[in-house]
């Protein structure tokens, strides 16, 4: 599902636990490090794709977790043209997300990633709340940059100054 500017509808998860700390997720076989992340399927609420995502790609189910709050808007990154399928139709061009803070509820031991046969991820750490900002792969910084700021709050931490760096996210009410 791609919206009308080419954009693809998508939830990220950021997951916290009691010391503000959150889940930094590794991609199968890759060192490439990133927040849980899926796309929005047809006659979905960004809501329901967030707690179906969750059990997907971490093995979590919503009792296991506390909803804290949701990003204002949508937050668009584009891909670099030579992540572009352009066979496609319609091309996707990027994606827009609402991204989630959640509090882990439950034991640790419960974060898995056989849920499905096709999982997303191999391994995770606690990091800490702005550490992604400086590893995810540079075209996501921006909206990783967003998301953190305008959560942070939730955690009682305080908003930061985009690094001159980072690339500014995308952000629309639609």
């Amino acid at each position: 599902m791609i919206d009308a500017d080419g954009f693809r509808p998508n939830v990220g998860i950021i997951l916290a636990n009691a010391s503000a700390q959150v889940l930094w997720a590794k991609r199968i076989r890759q060192d490439a490090w990133q927040f849980p992340q899926g796309g929005i399927q047809r006659n979905e609420t960004p809501e329901q794709a967030l707690y179906r995502e969750l059990e997907e790609e971490l093995g979590l189910k919503p009792e296991h977790v506390s909803l804290l709050g949701v990003t204002n808007d949508w937050l668009r990154y584009r891909l670099p043209s030579r992540l572009i399928r352009r066979g496609r139709h319609p091309v996707c061009i990027g994606q827009k997300q609402k991204w989630f803070l959640l509090r882990m509820n439950c034991e640790e031991c419960l974060v898995h990633f056989n849920a499905t046969s096709h999982p997303e991820f191999d391994g995770w750490r606690w990091v800490d709340f702005w550490q992604p900002v400086q590893e995810v792969v540079a075209f996501k910084r921006g909206v990783y940059q967003e998301a953190l700021n305008q959560l942070a709050p939730l955690l009682g931490l305080p908003p930061r100054e985009a690094a001159a760096q980072n690339v500014p996210a995308q952000t629309s009410g639609s």
